[in-house]
């Protein structure tokens, strides 16, 4: 799963900018906003990862007023930043972002920026477990112990380091539930955790020993994970 962008930039071409970069690398824009009232829009109606804020908004209310509301939220952002006054530094202090990209950027400074930051948030964030429920026992699973999932027709199987489950539901019901980027789907049957990939080839992906099929379309997906873990 890519990472999903929020961008809230009141000048449409450096937008526009921004967009075109981010699809270039794999990353989900699930929206943009020019003003603190737009951006509130799309948060209420959309999951968003993380948003890439301008200080300098359209409106009464500016970036750091939206950044207070973010971090109510408790919903991750960087800073788009040219010089700032003394007063808007001051203000900065008492808001929390994961960072900070300077005005002008470039493609790879953009990139390098989003995936430390990314990178810390997931080290300060532990992954919630995941609940499931096989013959009238409730199972807590770590997730980063899950290997793969395979679809058996209406049913699921979740393969862990140490045991393999099968669910009473559908692949597609079961990733519900694994919302965070470690899992890709590699092929109609089968979604994988990429931290336990160790290599691909054309049309299988491997987990040390274990050899699973992979669609030629969803290649380019894992390739890409692969390269930010």
């Amino acid at each position: 799963m890519s990472i999903k962008i929020l961008i809230v930039e009141d000048e449409p071409l450096i937008a526009v900018t921004i967009e075109t970069a981010l699809e270039k690398q794999g990353y989900r824009v699930i929206g943009d906003a020019d003003s603190y009232e737009s951006a509130q829009k799309v948060l209420a109606q959309n999951s968003v990862d993380l948003v890439l804020l301008d200080i300098q908004l359209d409106g009464e209310k500016d970036g750091i007023d939206l950044a207070a509301h973010l971090d109510r939220q408790r919903i991750p952002y960087l800073f788009l930043t040219s010089q700032a006054d003394p007063n808007t530094i001051d203000r900065i202090k008492e808001v929390h972002p994961s960072g900070f990209i300077a005005k002008p950027f470039t493609e790879s400074g953009l990139r390098s920026n989003i995936e430390l930051a990314w990178h810390q948030l997931k080290k300060q964030t532990p992954p919630s477990p995941l609940i499931i429920r096989v013959n009238g026992r409730t199972h807590k699973l770590a997730k980063e112990s899950i290997k793969y999932l395979k679809a058996y027709d209406n049913y699921c199987y979740i393969v862990t380091e140490k045991q393999t489950y099968l669910l009473p539901h559908t692949l597609k019901k079961q990733m519900q539930g694994l919302t965070d980027d470690r899992f890709v789907r590699i092929h109609r049957s089968y979604v994988v955790n990429i931290d336990q990939v160790t290599a691909v080839t054309k049309d299988s992906v491997f987990l040390g020993e274990e050899d699973l099929p992979m669609s030629t379309k969803n290649r380019s997906e894992v390739e890409t994970l692969m390269s930010r873990r």
